[in-house]
C-alpha cells in the first residue's frame, strides 16, 4: 500500500538522487591520485616480505653441514596433498651394530604444496621450515620439484630475503604517481 502512495515523479526523483550518490563516491576516486609500487625495476632495494610469509620448505642443516632429517616420514605423513616423498633405507651403523634409517632422496613438489605448515609442525627434529623466498615462478613444472637434501639453501634471488628484506617502514612506498 505504502509503494501506491508514491507518485511517479517521486520514484523517479528517489532513482535520479542514488544516481548522484553513486556518481559522487566514483569521480571522488577517479580523481584521486594513484600510486603504483615498482616491482621488478626495484624489487633489491625497497621490497618488503614479512619474515613469517610462507615461500617455500628448505632444511635446517647442523653446522658441519650435514641434515638433520632422519628420514622419520612424519612431514610427509602429515602432508595433506602428497606434496613430500622421501625414500629411505634401513642401514647397519657399524659404530653400534643397530640398523637405522638412512634418507635416500627428499622429494618436495613446490607447485603442489598448499603451505599450510602441516609438515613442519609435525617434524620432531626441527628438520624443515619454511623461509619466505617467494621468487619460484618457472616456465617448466619439473623444475618446480626439489631435491631438499640434494641442494644447500643460501638464500634467494633478493638480498636479506630471510630477514625480511628492505626495512619496512609505514607510508613510505617507492611509488609512482599517475
Amino acid at each position: 500500500m505504502e509503494n501506491k502512495d508514491k507518485s511517479y515523479f517521486q520514484g523517479i526523483a528517489d532513482g535520479v538522487k542514488t544516481l548522484a550518490l553513486g556518481l559522487k563516491v566514483t569521480m571522488k576516486e577517479y580523481f584521486t591520485a594513484k600510486s603504483t609500487e615498482q616491482y621488478p625495476e626495484n624489487r633489491k632495494t625497497t621490497l618488503h616480505v614479512s619474515a613469517r610469509h610462507r615461500g617455500r620448505l628448505v632444511f635446517n642443516r647442523n653446522e658441519d653441514g650435514s641434515y638433520k632429517c632422519v628420514a622419520c616420514t612424519m612431514c610427509e605423513k602429515a602432508c595433506p596433498n602428497g606434496t613430500i616423498k622421501i625414500t629411505s633405507e634401513m642401514v647397519e651403523d657399524p659404530a653400534t651394530g643397530r640398523k637405522k634409517r638412512q634418507l635416500l632422496d627428499y622429494q618436495y613438489d613446490l607447485g603442489d604444496c598448499m603451505f599450510c605448515q602441516l609438515c613442519t609442525n609435525a617434524c620432531n627434529f626441527d628438520a624443515i621450515r619454511f623461509v619466505n623466498d617467494f621468487e619460484n615462478s618457472t616456465f617448466d613444472r619439473e623444475k618446480l620439484v626439489l631435491h631438499l637434501d640434494k641442494e644447500v639453501y643460501q638464500g634467494g634471488s633478493l638480498p636479506n630475503i630471510i630477514d625480511g628484506g628492505a626495512p619496512y617502514t609505514i607510508g613510505k612506498f617507492n611509488t609512482k604517481t599517475k
